[in-house]
Protein backbone atom coordinates (compact mmCIF):
# COMPACT_ATOMS: atom_id res chain seq x y z
CA UNK A 1 0.00 0.00 0.00
CA UNK A 2 2.91 2.19 0.57
CA UNK A 3 3.73 2.23 -2.65
CA UNK A 4 0.29 3.50 -3.54
CA UNK A 5 0.41 5.89 -1.59
CA UNK A 6 3.71 7.64 -2.76
CA UNK A 7 2.08 7.26 -6.41
CA UNK A 8 -0.45 9.41 -5.18
CA UNK A 9 1.28 11.81 -3.23
CA UNK A 10 3.68 12.52 -6.11
CA UNK A 11 1.35 13.24 -8.37
CA UNK A 12 -1.31 15.49 -6.23
CA UNK A 13 -4.21 13.01 -5.78
CA UNK A 14 -5.81 12.39 -2.38
CA UNK A 15 -5.15 10.07 -0.14
CA UNK A 16 -7.83 7.82 1.58
CA UNK A 17 -8.87 7.41 5.29
CA UNK A 18 -7.95 3.61 5.20
CA UNK A 19 -4.52 4.86 3.23
CA UNK A 20 -4.16 7.10 6.23
CA UNK A 21 -4.83 4.62 8.86
CA UNK A 22 -2.09 2.42 6.74
CA UNK A 23 0.51 5.14 7.66
CA UNK A 24 -0.34 5.52 11.59
CA UNK A 25 0.39 1.78 11.51
CA UNK A 26 3.75 1.77 9.77
CA UNK A 27 6.60 2.22 11.35
CA UNK A 28 8.26 3.65 8.01
CA UNK A 29 8.82 7.05 9.95
CA UNK A 30 11.43 8.04 7.19
CA UNK A 31 9.11 7.65 3.77
CA UNK A 32 6.10 9.10 5.75
CA UNK A 33 8.50 12.21 6.50
CA UNK A 34 10.10 12.22 2.49
CA UNK A 35 6.11 12.08 1.62
CA UNK A 36 5.41 14.75 3.87
CA UNK A 37 8.15 17.14 3.34
CA UNK A 38 7.33 17.12 -0.41
CA UNK A 39 3.95 18.17 0.08
CA UNK A 40 5.03 21.13 2.34
CA UNK A 41 7.79 22.40 -0.43
CA UNK A 42 5.13 21.70 -2.77
CA UNK A 43 2.93 24.28 -1.33
CA UNK A 44 5.33 26.16 0.33
CA UNK A 45 8.25 26.14 -1.32
CA UNK A 46 11.40 25.56 1.33
CA UNK A 47 9.86 28.11 3.52
CA UNK A 48 8.76 28.04 7.01
CA UNK A 49 6.89 30.65 8.84
CA UNK A 50 6.30 32.42 12.31
CA UNK A 51 5.24 35.41 13.56
CA UNK A 52 5.56 38.41 16.40
CA UNK A 53 2.64 37.67 18.44
CA UNK A 54 1.30 37.42 21.71
CA UNK A 55 -1.00 34.98 23.36
CA UNK A 56 -3.89 36.36 25.75
CA UNK A 57 -5.76 34.42 28.08
CA UNK A 58 -8.49 36.96 29.55
CA UNK A 59 -9.52 34.47 32.33
CA UNK A 60 -9.32 31.23 33.56
CA UNK A 61 -12.96 31.22 35.29
CA UNK A 62 -15.40 29.04 33.29
CA UNK A 63 -18.79 27.54 33.36
CA UNK A 64 -17.36 23.78 32.10
CA UNK A 65 -14.98 21.35 33.58
CA UNK A 66 -13.28 19.53 30.54
CA UNK A 67 -11.68 16.23 31.51
CA UNK A 68 -8.23 17.36 29.80
CA UNK A 69 -8.32 20.70 31.55
CA UNK A 70 -6.24 22.17 33.99
CA UNK A 71 -6.97 25.72 32.77
CA UNK A 72 -10.15 26.08 34.23
CA UNK A 73 -11.05 27.41 37.68
CA UNK A 74 -14.35 28.61 39.67
CA UNK A 75 -13.96 31.96 40.82
CA UNK A 76 -13.11 31.04 44.73
CA UNK A 77 -10.28 28.46 43.32
CA UNK A 78 -6.93 29.42 44.18
CA UNK A 79 -5.11 30.71 41.20
CA UNK A 80 -8.00 31.97 39.31
CA UNK A 81 -8.03 35.42 37.89
CA UNK A 82 -9.85 38.02 35.67
CA UNK A 83 -8.38 40.51 33.24
CA UNK A 84 -9.70 43.88 33.24
CA UNK A 85 -9.81 45.86 29.84
CA UNK A 86 -6.93 48.11 31.25
CA UNK A 87 -4.31 45.41 31.89
CA UNK A 88 -4.98 43.89 28.82
CA UNK A 89 -3.90 46.83 27.03
CA UNK A 90 -0.73 47.23 29.16
CA UNK A 91 0.31 43.97 28.06
CA UNK A 92 -0.11 44.52 24.58
CA UNK A 93 1.73 47.52 24.57
CA UNK A 94 4.79 45.99 26.82
CA UNK A 95 4.74 43.14 24.08
CA UNK A 96 4.91 45.75 21.27
CA UNK A 97 7.85 47.44 23.09
CA UNK A 98 9.80 44.43 23.67
CA UNK A 99 9.37 42.91 20.31
CA UNK A 100 9.74 46.36 18.28
CA UNK A 101 6.31 45.33 15.99
CA UNK A 102 4.12 42.96 17.52
CA UNK A 103 1.94 41.84 14.91
CA UNK A 104 -0.69 39.49 15.74
CA UNK A 105 -2.94 39.46 19.46
CA UNK A 106 -4.04 35.44 20.15
CA UNK A 107 -6.78 35.51 22.26
CA UNK A 108 -8.90 32.99 24.12
CA UNK A 109 -10.17 32.17 27.44
CA UNK A 110 -12.52 29.80 29.41
CA UNK A 111 -16.51 30.80 29.53
CA UNK A 112 -16.25 33.38 32.14
CA UNK A 113 -19.65 33.33 34.37
CA UNK A 114 -20.51 36.65 34.74
CA UNK A 115 -19.42 38.81 31.67
CA UNK A 116 -21.58 40.01 29.19
CA UNK A 117 -20.96 40.00 25.39
CA UNK A 118 -20.60 43.47 24.95
CA UNK A 119 -17.54 42.98 27.35
CA UNK A 120 -16.00 41.07 24.86
CA UNK A 121 -17.28 43.53 22.40
CA UNK A 122 -15.52 46.58 24.06
CA UNK A 123 -12.14 44.54 24.67
CA UNK A 124 -11.79 44.13 20.85
CA UNK A 125 -12.43 47.42 20.17
CA UNK A 126 -10.12 48.90 22.73
CA UNK A 127 -7.28 46.53 20.93
CA UNK A 128 -8.16 47.91 17.65
CA UNK A 129 -8.25 51.13 18.21
CA UNK A 130 -5.05 51.25 20.26
CA UNK A 131 -2.65 48.83 18.18
CA UNK A 132 -4.88 49.31 14.47
CA UNK A 133 -1.73 47.45 12.66
CA UNK A 134 -2.43 44.24 14.96
CA UNK A 135 -4.24 41.74 13.59
CA UNK A 136 -6.56 40.17 15.77
CA UNK A 137 -6.71 36.25 16.03
CA UNK A 138 -9.61 36.22 19.36
CA UNK A 139 -12.35 33.18 19.96
CA UNK A 140 -13.04 29.76 19.40
CA UNK A 141 -16.23 28.15 18.13
CA UNK A 142 -16.97 27.29 21.33
CA UNK A 143 -16.80 30.63 22.71
CA UNK A 144 -18.89 32.31 20.17
CA UNK A 145 -21.36 29.38 20.99
CA UNK A 146 -21.45 30.71 24.52
CA UNK A 147 -21.53 34.12 23.33
CA UNK A 148 -24.86 33.68 21.28
CA UNK A 149 -26.45 31.95 24.61
CA UNK A 150 -25.71 34.70 27.06
CA UNK A 151 -27.07 37.56 24.08
CA UNK A 152 -29.42 35.94 22.63
CA UNK A 153 -28.19 36.34 19.57
CA UNK A 154 -27.91 34.10 16.65
CA UNK A 155 -24.05 32.40 15.91
CA UNK A 156 -24.00 34.30 12.52
CA UNK A 157 -25.38 37.65 14.46
CA UNK A 158 -22.42 37.16 17.17
CA UNK A 159 -19.62 36.52 14.04
CA UNK A 160 -20.74 39.32 12.40
CA UNK A 161 -20.25 41.81 15.64
CA UNK A 162 -16.81 40.04 16.35
CA UNK A 163 -15.61 40.79 12.49
CA UNK A 164 -17.35 44.75 12.93
CA UNK A 165 -15.25 45.11 16.45
CA UNK A 166 -12.09 44.40 15.08
CA UNK A 167 -11.65 39.92 14.78
CA UNK A 168 -9.70 39.85 11.89
CA UNK A 169 -9.47 36.07 12.15
CA UNK A 170 -10.62 32.95 14.54
CA UNK A 171 -8.06 30.65 16.12
CA UNK A 172 -9.26 26.79 15.78
CA UNK A 173 -9.40 25.81 19.69
CA UNK A 174 -12.38 23.87 20.94
CA UNK A 175 -12.47 20.87 17.82
CA UNK A 176 -10.64 18.27 20.33
CA UNK A 177 -11.53 15.27 18.42
CA UNK A 178 -15.22 15.39 16.70
CA UNK A 179 -15.81 11.65 17.79
CA UNK A 180 -19.10 11.93 19.98
CA UNK A 181 -17.90 9.15 21.67
CA UNK A 182 -14.81 11.02 22.59
CA UNK A 183 -16.32 13.72 23.22
CA UNK A 184 -18.74 12.40 26.34
CA UNK A 185 -15.62 10.77 27.75
CA UNK A 186 -13.05 13.84 27.32
CA UNK A 187 -15.37 17.23 27.51
CA UNK A 188 -19.31 16.15 27.76
CA UNK A 189 -20.16 19.80 28.64
CA UNK A 190 -18.56 21.39 25.10
CA UNK A 191 -20.06 21.61 22.29
CA UNK A 192 -20.68 18.64 20.01
CA UNK A 193 -18.10 18.64 16.85
CA UNK A 194 -20.97 18.90 14.75
CA UNK A 195 -21.80 22.23 16.10
CA UNK A 196 -17.94 23.45 16.04
CA UNK A 197 -18.44 22.81 12.59
CA UNK A 198 -21.18 24.63 11.82
CA UNK A 199 -20.23 27.84 13.44
CA UNK A 200 -16.75 27.52 11.70
CA UNK A 201 -18.42 27.38 8.42
CA UNK A 202 -20.64 30.36 9.35
CA UNK A 203 -17.36 32.10 10.31
CA UNK A 204 -16.28 31.25 6.26
CA UNK A 205 -19.49 32.37 5.02
CA UNK A 206 -19.03 35.80 6.04
CA UNK A 207 -15.30 35.71 4.99
CA UNK A 208 -13.75 35.36 8.78
CA UNK A 209 -10.71 33.22 8.12
CA UNK A 210 -9.80 30.40 11.25
CA UNK A 211 -7.43 27.91 11.76
CA UNK A 212 -8.77 24.21 12.93
CA UNK A 213 -7.44 22.49 15.75
CA UNK A 214 -6.85 18.42 16.63
CA UNK A 215 -6.10 17.49 19.84
CA UNK A 216 -4.88 13.89 19.91
CA UNK A 217 -2.71 11.62 22.50
CA UNK A 218 -5.75 10.89 25.12
CA UNK A 219 -8.14 7.93 24.57
CA UNK A 220 -8.96 8.59 20.93
CA UNK A 221 -8.09 6.04 17.95
CA UNK A 222 -5.83 6.24 14.95
CA UNK A 223 -9.38 5.94 13.39
CA UNK A 224 -11.15 8.90 15.49
CA UNK A 225 -8.48 11.54 14.13
CA UNK A 226 -8.43 10.51 10.80
CA UNK A 227 -12.44 10.71 10.89
CA UNK A 228 -11.36 14.68 12.02
CA UNK A 229 -9.10 15.01 9.59
CA UNK A 230 -11.37 14.20 7.32
CA UNK A 231 -14.25 16.43 8.13
CA UNK A 232 -12.01 19.41 8.42
CA UNK A 233 -10.74 18.50 4.50
CA UNK A 234 -14.78 17.69 3.92
CA UNK A 235 -15.36 21.73 5.48
CA UNK A 236 -12.36 22.75 3.60
CA UNK A 237 -13.20 21.54 0.21
CA UNK A 238 -16.31 23.61 0.85
CA UNK A 239 -15.38 27.19 2.01
CA UNK A 240 -11.71 27.48 1.53
CA UNK A 241 -11.80 29.23 4.61
CA UNK A 242 -8.79 26.91 7.08
CA UNK A 243 -5.44 29.43 7.42
CA UNK A 244 -3.52 26.42 9.03
CA UNK A 245 -3.72 23.55 10.75
CA UNK A 246 -2.26 22.63 14.80
CA UNK A 247 -2.18 19.33 15.69
CA UNK A 248 -2.35 20.01 19.92
CA UNK A 249 -0.26 17.22 21.52
CA UNK A 250 -2.30 16.14 24.66
CA UNK A 251 -0.35 17.46 28.24
CA UNK A 252 -1.87 15.43 30.84
CA UNK A 253 -0.54 17.00 33.93
CA UNK A 254 -3.48 18.26 36.71
CA UNK A 255 -6.28 16.81 34.64
CA UNK A 256 -8.81 14.15 35.15
CA UNK A 257 -7.20 12.34 32.32
CA UNK A 258 -4.02 10.18 32.78
CA UNK A 259 -2.10 8.89 30.27
CA UNK A 260 1.36 9.55 29.51
CA UNK A 261 2.47 12.57 27.28
CA UNK A 262 2.25 11.39 23.63
CA UNK A 263 5.42 9.68 22.23
CA UNK A 264 7.91 12.49 20.02
CA UNK A 265 7.03 9.41 16.81
CA UNK A 266 3.67 9.79 17.61
CA UNK A 267 4.12 13.90 17.41
CA UNK A 268 5.83 13.70 14.35
CA UNK A 269 3.81 10.87 12.48
CA UNK A 270 0.31 12.79 13.74
CA UNK A 271 1.95 16.32 12.30
CA UNK A 272 3.20 14.06 8.90
CA UNK A 273 -0.15 12.61 8.31
CA UNK A 274 -2.30 15.88 8.31
CA UNK A 275 -0.12 17.55 6.15
CA UNK A 276 -0.74 14.25 3.79
CA UNK A 277 -4.28 13.97 4.41
CA UNK A 278 -5.35 18.11 4.49
CA UNK A 279 -3.80 18.34 1.00
CA UNK A 280 -6.15 21.67 0.14
CA UNK A 281 -4.81 23.37 4.12
CA UNK A 282 -2.31 25.57 2.85
CA UNK A 283 -0.55 25.43 6.75
CA UNK A 284 0.38 22.59 9.20
CA UNK A 285 1.15 24.61 12.26
CA UNK A 286 4.34 22.79 14.67
CA UNK A 287 2.81 24.16 17.68
CA UNK A 288 6.34 24.21 19.97
CA UNK A 289 4.49 25.23 23.20
CA UNK A 290 3.18 21.57 23.51
CA UNK A 291 5.65 19.56 20.79
CA UNK A 292 8.18 21.34 22.78
CA UNK A 293 11.29 23.75 21.05
CA UNK A 294 12.98 20.47 19.89
CA UNK A 295 10.83 18.15 18.32
CA UNK A 296 8.99 21.20 16.91
CA UNK A 297 12.12 22.06 14.83
CA UNK A 298 12.20 18.37 13.77
CA UNK A 299 8.65 18.76 12.79
CA UNK A 300 9.45 21.21 10.16
CA UNK A 301 11.02 18.18 7.55
CA UNK A 302 8.11 16.28 8.23
CA UNK A 303 5.30 18.34 6.90
CA UNK A 304 4.60 21.54 8.77
CA UNK A 305 5.85 24.86 7.99
CA UNK A 306 5.30 26.94 10.64
CA UNK A 307 6.17 27.62 14.46
CA UNK A 308 3.59 29.37 15.52
CA UNK A 309 5.68 32.49 17.00
CA UNK A 310 7.14 34.55 19.85
CA UNK A 311 3.68 33.66 21.80
CA UNK A 312 5.30 35.48 25.06
CA UNK A 313 3.04 34.26 27.68
CA UNK A 314 1.23 30.76 27.22
CA UNK A 315 -0.84 29.99 30.15
CA UNK A 316 -3.53 26.88 28.94
CA UNK A 317 -1.06 24.32 27.85
CA UNK A 318 1.35 25.46 30.69
CA UNK A 319 -1.57 24.63 33.18
CA UNK A 320 -1.24 20.78 31.67
CA UNK A 321 2.70 20.24 32.20
CA UNK A 322 3.95 21.58 28.87
CA UNK A 323 7.55 21.88 29.33
CA UNK A 324 8.34 24.32 26.78
CA UNK A 325 9.59 28.27 27.53
CA UNK A 326 5.88 30.57 27.96
CA UNK A 327 7.61 32.44 24.70
CA UNK A 328 10.65 32.08 22.23
CA UNK A 329 12.90 35.41 21.19
CA UNK A 330 12.97 36.36 17.04
CA UNK A 331 16.05 34.98 17.41
CA UNK A 332 15.34 31.38 18.65
CA UNK A 333 12.99 31.14 15.82
CA UNK A 334 14.99 32.59 13.12
CA UNK A 335 17.76 29.80 14.17
CA UNK A 336 15.55 26.92 14.53
CA UNK A 337 13.97 27.67 11.12
CA UNK A 338 17.61 27.80 9.23
CA UNK A 339 18.89 24.57 11.27
CA UNK A 340 16.36 22.62 9.25
CA UNK A 341 17.35 24.08 5.95
CA UNK A 342 13.97 25.95 5.91
CA UNK A 343 14.10 29.80 4.81
CA UNK A 344 12.66 31.25 8.16
CA UNK A 345 9.69 33.38 6.60
CA UNK A 346 8.12 36.31 8.99
CA UNK A 347 4.29 36.93 8.42
CA UNK A 348 1.30 38.45 9.26
CA UNK A 349 -1.52 37.22 11.16
CA UNK A 350 -2.94 36.08 7.20
CA UNK A 351 0.22 34.82 6.25
CA UNK A 352 1.53 37.46 3.91
CA UNK A 353 4.93 37.85 4.06
CA UNK A 354 6.64 40.66 6.17
CA UNK A 355 10.26 39.57 5.59
CA UNK A 356 12.26 37.28 4.76
CA UNK A 357 14.96 36.55 6.92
Amino acid sequence: MLREIRRKVENGERITDKEALFLFNSEDIHTLGELADAVSKRINENKAYFIRNIHINLTNLCINRCRFCAFSCSKDDPGAYEMSLKEVIEKIRVAQRDMGELREVHIVSGLHPYWSFDYYLEIIKTIKKEFPQLGIKAFTAVEVDYFAKISGLSVKDVLSKLKESGVDIMPGGGAEIFSKRVRDKICPEKISGERWLEIIRTAHKLGIKTNATMLYGHVESYEDRIEHLIKLRELQDETGGFLSFIPLSYQPENTEIKTPFPSGVDDIKTIAISRLVLDNIPHIKAYWIMLGEKLAQIALLFGADCLEGTVIEEKIAHSAGARSKKGRSLEELINSIRETGKIPVERDTFYNWVRIW
